[in-house]
């Protein structure tokens, strides 16, 4: 399946008088799974909104293979951005059936495949007569999921699709991701809080703080520039000469940082008489977004 490139440049929003994006450019490659990782508020959601057309922009541009995707039909018939079903809506409870939201999906887009959407439907035991409004969060989750994976759109776009699902399902969510990846090489973006489970499936990862992208980069390559290292303080102190210490955790003389440097600094911090651990993505989020929070 080939996808086409996916680009956003000078990208602003703002919320009456909160600017939630800033002035953000994002290219979105091919034939890769992409993890959108960010706090709260952090602009995620707002994001993928106008990256689909589903938010209007202040100022900026969105294309697809070099072509606009407002207002425009060809490009995002490329694209699928499967958002969190709701219970209720404005009138009321939410009372449209599982089958609803199947046919208006075979109508909208245009690689659907029932075959496969009827798979995933026995997968997840959903049943097609029930209203949206009578199904668990769980359940609502897997729709969301169905719809994504069955679009077989070349660029699908899940915002927080694991959010209600149990442990359980979360993994064989990210198993189904996967196989599904394999067979057809379409690009997903797949937005999260519970960053540690998805973090071995993520090929690059994406990292918004505060309406900007502090990172765009391969997941393991990233994640390898950190460590942690403790030890006597004034040992660390000379370790970390040359290093970007990114928090401090002291008792006594004994200090704790996090760091973040190349490959060759990192060697040579080996050699001294401190401990030295990796990082996972979860613990270089928390490094590059926590703020000086406590931790």
């Amino acid at each position: 399946m080939n996808a086409g490139i996916l680009k956003a440049e000078g990208l602003c929003k703002s919320y009456r008088d909160k600017e939630v994006l800033h002035n953000l450019d994002l290219t979105i490659e091919p034939g890769k799974i992409y993890g959108l990782i960010g706090r709260n508020g952090a602009g995620k959601t707002t994001l993928l909104g106008i990256l689909t057309a589903q938010n209007t922009k202040d100022s900026g541009e969105v294309t697809y293979d070099g072509q606009p995707v407002w207002e425009n039909q060809k490009a995002l018939d490329n694209i699928c951005f499967s958002r969190e079903l709701q219970a209720t809506l404005f009138s009321g409870p939410n009372n449209l059936k599982v089958k609803h939201y199947l046919k208006s999906a075979a109508i909208y887009y245009p690689n659907w495949d029932m075959d496969y959407a009827l798979r995933l439907l026995d997968e997840f035991k959903l049943e097609t007569k029930k209203k949206i409004s009578q199904l668990s969060k769980g359940q609502m989750s897997m729709v969301t999921i169905l719809i994504a994976l069955a679009s077989r759109a070349p660029i699908t776009i899940l915002d927080e699709p694991a959010a209600g699902l149990d442990v359980v399902m979360r993994e064989r969510f990210y198993q189904i991701l996967l196989e599904d990846f394999a067979q057809t090489n379409r690009t997903f973006v797949v937005s999260t809080h519970i960053i540690e489970e998805a973090a071995s499936v993520f090929d690059r990862v994406i990292i918004l703080d505060e309406g900007r992208i502090l990172e765009n980069a391969e997941t393991e390559e990233l994640v390898g520039q950190f460590r942690y290292i403790s030890g006597r303080e004034d040992v660390v102190d000379r370790v970390c000469n040359g290093l970007q210490v990114l928090s401090t955790h002291q008792m006594g003389r004994h200090k704790t940082v996090a760091v973040r440097g190349n490959v060759g600094k990192l060697a040579a911090a080996q050699e001294a008489e401190v401990d030295i651990s990796p990082m996972n993505l979860q613990n270089v989020f928390v490094s590059l977004c926590g703020h000086g929070d406590a931790q």
